[in-house]
């Protein structure tokens, strides 16, 4: 089985009860899952999130953005042109370097979520740690953006455990993994847009949360296409803050 994950291929959990998201992709047409991975349950508990509605042919776009590497302005340009909503997770590193960017992802009625501010495995933090990651993150965005809140974490890394849930949550987060990914975060490993396109395409589902990492140039020229033929199968781009989980 096929798990697949940010920035390895492993299996889907290790030990002392921390865990690297992994998933089973859809594959013609069949639903992804978590069932085998050993970490269903304590997300569920959790409330984290990995899809939405498989009963609904909707997909949310989100995108890591750890560093710029040139291509958001031309993401954000496809969104606007084809008026789509996304949510970018963010660094601290990102937010320093970016402002004007985290400026336009909000003006232009993007969700701005969480990354951390180091980008640590936060497994090997404690609560006030955790808590200071987090809470820079959330106030230098607030501050410098019209977005009034901020409710979503993707962990770092897809790493995480039983306490790190636990504590995003106690701070009002969701933590937000994914249902399509592929390995595009290797800037230099870029095959092309027509790469791109097929690794996303071939995994679309209902309820898909996609994850996509911007600093890839075939993401940046893939995404119109995506959205066009995503579109041309029925399926509608939906904020975060629509998302509504059935089951796992």
């Amino acid at each position: 089985m096929l798990l697949l994950c940010v920035s390895l291929l492993l299996a889907g959990f290790g030990s002392g009860g921390t865990y690297h998201f992994g998933f089973k992709p859809s594959r013609q047409g069949e639903l992804p899952s978590i069932n085998e991975e050993g970490f269903k349950e304590l997300l569920q508990k959790h409330g984290a999130v990995f899809l939405g509605d498989t009963k609904q042919k909707e997909l949310f776009l989100t995108f890591d953005n750890g560093y710029e590497n040139g291509f958001t302005p031309k993401i954000l340009d496809v969104l606007k042109e084809k008026r789509v909503p996304a949510a970018f997770f963010v660094t601290g590193q990102y937010i320093q370097d970016q402002p004007e960017l985290l400026q336009r992802m909000a003006a232009e009625g993007h969700l701005i979520g969480n990354h951390s501010w180091h980008h640590p495995d936060m497994t090997t933090l404690g609560a006030a740690k955790i808590k200071e990651e987090l809470e820079r993150v959330k106030e230098e965005v607030l501050a410098m953006t019209p977005q009034l809140t901020m409710s979503y974490l993707r962990p770092p890394r897809g790493i995480f455990n039983e306490r790190a849930l636990a504590e995003a949550r106690k701070l009002g987060y969701t933590s937000v993994f994914w249902s399509v990914a592929y390995k595009d975060w290797d800037v230099n490993d870029q095959k092309g847009a027509a790469y791109a396109y097929t690794r996303v395409m071939s995994q679309l589902h209902p309820g898909a949360v996609i994850l996509l990492h911007s600093v890839s140039r075939d993401n940046a020229e893939a995404l119109g296409r995506i959205i066009d033929d995503a579109r041309g199968q029925g399926y509608t781009f939906k904020s975060l803050d629509e998302l509504r989980v059935r089951t796992y």
